[in-house]
């Protein structure tokens, strides 16, 4: 019998000394024109990434022009006045950048992504678009079809159907965060070139726009490429708008968007909280995520391990707007979908885990675990330029401190089961829950109204 060769190993590498980390911190600046730079450097990322966010909220869109903020953000990058949509296009491409662009109830966002070595060229047609945006009859119409064309389908979509819902119950009518972000039909057919110029001659300047730009900047005169390209940029002095106060309507009810022969229940339960300004934001966000931020929370555990109702549930805190007066606000809510037939059970058990929850309390071991997937996978989550540019311009868009998110991470290892037990009660109170169910109204009325959980109302899916 022929003996085997032996084999030399290689050592087995061993792991090294966890070294100490926390969110960078950005250097503050002002161009001649009054735009607020932050720049952070962060050697070894080669795609630098740029935020640039525009003083264009939501609720400063004209009566009956609802999408018109959307239409101007998405026209950005459909030409300039040096470039047509196609040749702006191709110079992007030959920078090896992207750019994107979006508006929310803040404001609008421009996100661009270059090579650090075309950083030059990436920053000069960010300016273009910010300076002198085509706004073209022909590209515009192309942009309100095209956002015509989307509407039906997010109106099919059981998901997307169910916030639409959410924001109408809570938010009175006369309010913006009624309606949808991006509009309705009947507002966006009416969106012309005129109508999105119109709205950026009075909105979009320098001196109220902050530009965030975060990579390895290397060998890099950032000053002098955006004396020449962002800070070329001009535009009349103005103020920041006002924030006006979020008022909301969290009686407990629900409501059922039929759809006749649903196999599925697209569960949204949500009500209106404090924004990042609340001291009790950071026990908040480490008591929702022990009720629903990962598969090893109390919804999973009991929804979908051991009753198998559904693939998933989650719940979460989403800043809609935020003011250092205490007059911002964010959406708490819990979203999943259950098989048409368990809806009552379904609910009758989540409603039965927010109860457990305010009597019994979080365990200390959910505790740990929360805040080891919530700070301790944080060096990971910001590996890219763009997540550190995208959360800097969270906090600017937010009015908080540049420390705010470095802070964070602190109060969230310092903070106890006892204070998060309290914050997530508060958060969910059983009887201050508004629910909306995208579902079978035929087969899951009467099981929902058994439950006592609020008057339940039926509407017409679009």
């Amino acid at each position: 019998m022929t003996e085997l060769a032996s084999m030399d190993f290689h050592p087995q590498p061993q792991p090294g000394d966890a070294r100490p980390w926390a969110f960078p911190a950005p250097e503050r600046t002002t161009l001649d024109n009054g735009l607020t730079v932050l720049r952070c450097h962060r050697p070894g990322q080669q795609v630098v990434a740029v935020e640039v966010l525009l003083d264009a909220p939501l609720d400063a869109e004209p009566a009956g022009l609802d999408g018109v903020a959307t239409i101007m953000a998405r026209a950005f990058s459909e030409g300039t006045d040096r470039h047509s949509a196609e040749d702006y296009a191709a110079e992007l491409e030959r920078a090896g950048a992207t750019l994107d662009a979006h508006a929310d109830h803040p404001g609008v966002r421009i996100s661009l992504e270059v090579p650090a070595s075309r950083l030059g060229k990436g920053l000069g047609l960010l300016a273009d678009a910010l300076r002198a945006p085509a706004f073209a009859d022909s590209e515009v119409e192309r942009l309100v079809r095209n956002r015509l064309d989307e509407i039906p389908h997010e109106l099919a979509n059981p998901s997307r159907r169910a916030a639409k819902q959410l924001y109408k119950e809570l938010f009175p009518a006369t309010a913006r965060m009624s309606r949808p972000r991006q509009g309705t039909e009947d507002t966006v057919e009416k969106i012309d070139a005129a109508a999105v110029r119109a709205f950026y001659d009075r909105h979009v300047r320098p001196a109220t726009a902050t530009a965030v730009v975060v990579g390895d900047l290397t060998g890099i005169d950032l000053d002098a490429l955006l004396g020449d390209t962002l800070g070329a940029w001009n535009g009349s002095t103005a103020q920041p708008r006002p924030v006006p106060p979020v008022t909301a309507d969290d009686t407990g009810r629900v409501v059922i968007v039929d759809r006749p022969g649903a196999v599925q229940t697209q569960l949204l339960i949500g009500r209106v909280g404090p924004d990042r300004h609340d001291r009790v934001w950071p026990a908040q966000v480490l008591g929702t995520y022990c009720l629903g931020g990962t598969l090893t929370s109390r919804l999973d555990r009991v929804l979908r391990e051991e009753k198998g109702y559904t693939y998933g549930v989650r719940s979460f805190g989403q800043v809609l707007r935020s003011a250092p007066d205490g007059t911002g606000a964010s959406m708490l809510a819990i979203s999943g979908s259950v098989d048409t037939p368990n809806t009552g059970p379904a609910l009758l058990d989540l409603w039965t885990v927010l109860r457990t929850l305010a009597a019994e309390g979080l365990t200390d071991a959910e505790r740990d675990v929360a805040v080891q997937n919530l700070v301790g996978v944080a060096p990971l989550k910001y590996e890219t330029a763009a997540a550190v540019a995208g959360t800097l311009a969270d906090q600017v868009e937010q009015h908080l401190p540049d420390d705010f998110q470095a802070t964070l991470y602190r109060q969230l290892a310092a903070t106890g089961t006892v204070e998060a037990t309290a914050a997530v009660v508060n958060a969910f109170p059983v009887d201050r829950l508004v629910t909306v169910l995208v579902g079978d109204a035929a087969q899951i009325k009467e099981p929902v109204e058994a439950l006592g959980i609020g008057e339940v109302t039926v509407v017409a899916a679009e």
